[in-house]
């Protein structure tokens, strides 16, 4: 990693524009992984930027990312990315997600020139990144990647999953991969989370972060670690994954990936508990850890 950096972390993905719908009541919500991870991996003190794209009349949408402190890079777009997330309050692990608009993909030119320690590329859709982007952030310093933006396609009005053609060349560049259960079993074939781990780290990863609705999983130099996720409630689980991998690499930035672990586990816990991003403090999650709440 370089010596003098603007920021500790830049992540690119669609900034989104979202409607849940619970039993059938629906709202209006920001979104995206730039929103909840970028939200988080502030509160936790790191120094990040967001790249994205969005229509230019949903630009006052960002400002609640820079009132966090986050820097914001924002390039126009034709439309404003968004998904349509419906659950059932019954059962908040599971939810039904349609497409409603895309903003179109990433141009290497759109990206600021600002170096990081780590580029975080967290798309949402396939469509946002392709392989010669990955490969050129690569290029520019360490790059972790949520395969959710590559495995999740949009076809007609639904967003189903399918296999990414460009898996093995893409992975090759990676350093910090997160992946869900269903996500791991679709690439892998293997339905164990450990031997998912070691399939994908074979491929080029150096660190895998697994989530699932009982907590989190991490594969880091041949050793698994986990956490869990003991939410009282399930009213904030959207954006979960988003923010335990954001949580990750920031801890990871100065601590061993048992702790990053633990801390992922922490905060994703505090996050499901309120509806939209985690909004804490260190001191909540140290609480948290040490049995205080």
């Amino acid at each position: 990693m370089v010596a003098q950096t603007d920021f500790d972390i830049l992540m690119i993905g669609h900034f989104a524009k979202d409607r849940l719908v619970v039993d059938g009541k629906a709202e209006s919500a920001s979104g995206g992984a730039v929103y909840y991870g970028g939200v988080a991996v502030r509160r936790l003190g790191v120094r990040i930027a967001v790249a994205t794209r969005l229509h230019s009349d949903d630009f006052p949408l960002l400002e609640d990312l820079k009132r966090e402190g986050v820097a914001v890079f924002a390039t126009p777009a034709p439309a404003t990315t968004g998904i349509e997330n419906i659950y059932n309050s019954a059962d908040m692990e599971r939810r039904i997600c349609r497409p409603l608009a895309f903003a179109g993909a990433f141009r290497i030119e759109d990206m600021p020139r600002v170096m990081a320690r780590v580029y975080l590329i967290v798309p949402l859709v396939a469509g946002e990144v392709d392989l010669a982007f990955l490969q050129h952030m690569a290029s520019r310093g360490p790059v972790g990647m949520d395969v959710q933006g590559f495995v999740r396609v949009a076809e007609g009005d639904e967003l189903v999953f399918r296999q990414w053609p460009d898996m093995q060349k893409g992975l090759a560049h990676i350093t910090y991969l997160k992946v869900d259960k269903a996500e791991a079993e679709l690439l892998t074939g293997e339905t164990d989370l450990t031997r998912a781990a070691h399939r994908l780290a074979a491929l080029g990863p150096r660190e895998i972060v697994l989530t699932q609705s009982s907590g989190v999983t991490v594969y880091a130099d041949g050793k698994i670690h986990q956490a869990p996720f003991t939410p009282r409630n399930l009213t904030g689980r959207t954006g979960r994954g988003d923010t335990c991998f954001g949580t990750y690499v920031a801890k990871r930035l100065h601590a061993s990936p048992e702790e990053a672990c633990r801390w992922a586990g922490a905060v994703t816990t505090l996050k499901q508990e309120r509806p939209g991003p985690w909004r804490g403090t260190p001191a909540d999650v140290e609480a948290l850890l040490a049995g205080r709440r």
